[in-house]
């Protein structure tokens, strides 16, 4: 394990990626056995808190931590890991297709954490290769938690690639019914701009429809974990939870989406249709004592 002094800079580690990626070759079997990189004595910058509770929608003004808030303390530990170079994945084209996380209690800006991040593992797909980054937060020694972990989360990123994975054959699966439409959002072009401000992930897709178009999309696509951590600032959670969520398909913008839930699952889904195509689905389970 690698224990940081300060939190990486996400500018240079992007930019690191984005110049590796093209030399990266990901193919079947691919295998990465890289470091754990841990941040000690790490605590909560209160105006970035503020910033990013009121661009998510979550409530201000308090001392608890957004569920997903430790996600963006992590993310720059996961970026220090996937832009390095024994890293098989190119950064470029990494798409981040579902998040599991973990709230074992509430969480509070006053504390003092351990973060601890490391690439579990990578799997073979069949449009690919996965790779599945685990982040850890831990209240710090000697608090009452004595260093138990308090925060955890999953996240998978699928690579793009010819694979020779056959597609695993699937039972026929009723659809579970429509959630019911709580409300509807007007998305601004500026939503990508902003959650990068306070997340730091200024990855150029989010940023503008010029530099978007030259990654394939013909408008800016918001952040993926902006739209989770919309849907649960509407949906809200109990102070011990397990939330998860599948990345479906991105969000354009400026666009409008409708937010639908039953209390348990949540979804993200366009306006534009009958049937509202799926951006997001979800799920919000209490954790038992």
């Amino acid at each position: 394990m690698t224990s940081l002094r300060n939190t990486p800079s996400l500018g240079p580690l992007l930019a690191r990626g984005a110049l590796l990626s093209p030399f990266k070759r990901p193919r079947p079997g691919a295998t990465f056995t890289g470091d754990r990189l841990a941040l000690p004595g790490l605590r909560v910058d209160v105006v970035r808190l503020s910033c990013y509770e009121r661009v998510c929608g979550f409530a201000t003004g308090g001392d608890g931590l957004p569920v997903t808030y430790p996600h963006v303390l992590g993310f720059p530990l996961a970026m220090a890991l996937m832009s390095g170079r024994a890293f098989p994945l190119p950064l470029l084209g990494l798409v981040h297709t579902s998040i599991e996380i973990t709230r074992h209690r509430p969480l509070t800006a006053a504390e003092t954490y351990e973060l601890t991040v490391y690439v579990d593992h990578l799997s073979p797909h069949r449009r690919g290769t996965q790779a599945s980054v685990v982040t850890e937060l831990r209240a710090a020694e000697g608090g009452a938690d004595g260093g138990a972990a308090v925060w955890e989360s999953t996240s998978t990123y699928l690579a793009r690639h010819r694979t020779d994975t056959p597609a695993a054959p699937k039972e026929p699966e009723p659809e579970p019914a429509p959630l019911p439409v709580l409300d509807e959002w007007r998305l601004g072009g500026d939503v990508g701009r902003r959650y990068g401000a306070v997340s730091g992930d200024r990855n150029p897709i989010h940023l503008h429809p010029l530099t978007a178009r030259l990654f394939g999309f013909p408008r800016a696509i918001a952040h993926g974990m902006w739209t989770v951590a919309r849907c649960l600032a509407a949906h809200g959670t109990p102070p011990a939870v397990r939330v998860h969520a599948d990345f479906r398909a991105p969000v354009l913008l400026p666009g409008t989406v409708a937010f639908a839930s039953d209390g348990e699952r949540f979804a993200l889904r366009g306006t534009g249709d009958a049937t509202g195509r799926i951006h997001v689905n979800g799920r919000v389970e209490p954790l038992r004592a």
